[in-house]
């Protein structure tokens, strides 16, 4: 496959927001030194590459129009539709759907996959929109204000190896479901889950 310039553009974004993630999130020392001279070198790149000087607001930076950020949930069923795969968080030990942030220039699909794959080791196929829903009247005042993307997918095979930040995955009852996540309510997932097994779309 012959690079083209887009190829370059995007794989300088890719590396850009990796390292803003990386600067965000992470707590050691080394590892935010390393972050921020990949993140100075990739903004040199792209500045070169466009011809642009980033010093003026752009979408790396929080003084633009605020906006709500945008994560992803993926409902995916047992074959007999009665239970339902979640995930449980490493640090916390309570579970939730597959899901989470979705990256710049990953479509909310491709977020879907990608989160299954990461955190439950899942391969997905026949993806449905189920709907977008606000969260912000959920969380407390000092949360991110957020839309959440919906889906409803099939499981393409056996569930593989998944990433650090989940520690098991498993399907559940969907009437008798585990202690869930703070970042989730319960009546937020049980509206999931309705809606996806219902073929429903919700929004709002």
């Amino acid at each position: 496959m012959a690079v083209t310039s887009k190829h370059i553009y995007d794989f300088l974004i890719k590396v850009q927001s990796i390292s803003k993630i990386g600067l965000l999130y992470s707590k050691d020392p080394y590892a935010l030194s390393n972050y921020k001279e990949i993140n100075d070198l990739s903004t040199s790149f792209l500045e070169q590459f466009l011809e642009v000087e980033f010093d003026r607001p752009n979408y790396f930076q929080r003084d633009v129009y605020p906006t709500p950020n945008v994560s992803v949930r993926t409902v995916i069923f047992n074959d007999k539709r009665d239970k339902v795969l979640l995930v449980r968080e490493a640090k916390t030990q309570d579970y939730s759907l597959p899901g989470g942030w979705a990256d710049l220039y990953d479509s909310p699909s491709q977020t879907a996959i990608n989160e299954s794959r990461q955190e439950a080791g899942a391969d997905l196929r026949d993806l449905r929109l189920v709907g977008v829903v606000n969260r912000t009247p959920f969380k407390s005042p000092t949360s991110v204000p957020e839309y959440v993307v919906i889906f409803e997918a099939k499981l393409n095979g056996e569930l593989k190896e998944h990433e650090y930040e989940t520690d098991n995955v498993a399907f559940f009852p969907i009437d008798n479901l585990p202690l869930l996540s703070k970042k989730v309510s319960p009546g937020e997932v049980e509206r999931m889950i309705k809606a996806a097994f219902n073929n429903e779309v919700i929004f709002d």
